[in-house]
């Protein structure tokens, strides 16, 4: 089973992006479960959130993740949602 964490950036704070990106791929590169992650991207081709793909059934870890994101803690996000996805098609 996998869980998705999905962030959308507050509009005007890609400047609060760009300032804690290193410590977010930091954060991102220390979890074990994370399989995937990128950001999305609105229609001027800037970064507006993020996709995070964790192999792991404790969504409780995904909070904790979620919670102790720099960017989390910067006041990026606007809205934040952990869906139990299930995969269907791909390895």
């Amino acid at each position: 089973m996998l869980h998705a964490l999905i962030c959308t950036d507050k509009p005007g704070h890609l400047d609060v992006r760009k300032a804690n990106r290193e410590a977010h791929l930091e954060h991102l590169k220390a979890d074990p479960h994370v399989v995937q992650a990128g950001p999305f991207m609105n229609a001027a081709g800037e970064m507006s959130g993020s996709l995070i793909l964790f192999a792991t059934e404790d969504r409780t870890h995904v909070e904790a993740f979620a919670a102790n994101d720099p960017y989390a803690r910067a006041g990026l996000f606007e809205d934040v949602r952990i869906e139990t996805w299930n995969r269907v098609i791909g390895g």
